[in-house]
């Protein structure tokens, strides 16, 4: 017991941002309560707020930006494209409802963090990233920091990922002008698919696949995300 504690304090002391990531997880909450999102006050699922505050969100931004890898904002990480506000990252994993088991996709890979937090909450995560100079970058990071069970690949996110279809949860992180029917298809029944849609103004939706394969649309909130690329791009 006694080394395990010395481990474990030796960890704590080398991560000097804890008091950071906690204060950020805070902020969310209170951003979610003012905003109305949970009636009763029961605020986001523990468990996506754990992983929030286990993530360094320091590492998956450039270190010119570390000074601000903890305010509740969206930053830049390059390419036109960014690393969204903590508070949609919450929001967008917690509408997943994301169990153990799940196997999940991220289309829009950009810096890794959201793939880091959704790998502390299911089984598999597998993500898509269209501008190989960051897809590369995440994979490295995500890889140096250990999330082992994050696939990434270069590619079209439109078309989602079909060799490991279907799956339990699907998140799109920038914004296409309507639904790729293709990340429906690869939607298993009974699973959910968290999307931003729209041109100049975008709506975040929550599409629900029924046993049948129907599917139930509810819109959430109005959000702003970078459009999503179509086709091959490699820089």
């Amino acid at each position: 017991m006694l080394i395990l504690g010395i481990l474990a304090f030796s960890a704590t002391a080398k991560d000097d941002r804890v008091s950071e990531r906690h204060q950020m997880v805070d902020a969310v909450q209170r951003m979610a309560l003012s905003l109305g999102h949970h009636p009763g006050g029961a605020g986001f699922d523990p468990r996506v707020l754990a992983a929030l505050r286990s993530v360094p969100r320091h590492e998956f931004v450039s270190p010119e930006l570390s000074d601000l890898a903890y305010a509740n904002r969206p930053l830049p990480i390059g390419h036109g494209q960014t690393i969204s506000q903590p508070y949609i990252v919450a929001l967008m994993t917690d509408l997943l409802q994301v169990k153990e088991s799940d196997r999940v996709l991220e289309i829009g890979t950009g810096s890794g963090y959201q793939a880091a937090v959704l790998s502390l909450l299911a089984r598999d995560v597998y993500t898509v990233e269209i501008i190989a100079e960051l897809g590369k970058n995440a994979a490295m990071t995500l890889s140096r920091l250990g999330y082992a069970n994050v696939t990434p690949r270069i590619g079209d996110g439109y078309q989602g990922w079909e060799e490991h279809a279907p799956y339990d949860a699907i998140i799109v992180t920038a914004a296409p002008d309507h639904v790729p029917p293709p990340l429906v298809a690869q939607l298993k029944p009974g699973g959910r698919l968290v999307i931003p849609v729209g041109e100049m103004f975008q709506e975040l939706m929550l599409i629900a696949k029924a046993p049948d394969g129907s599917t139930t649309n509810t819109r959430i909130d109005p959000v702003r995300f970078v459009p999503l690329t179509r086709g091959e791009k490699s820089n």
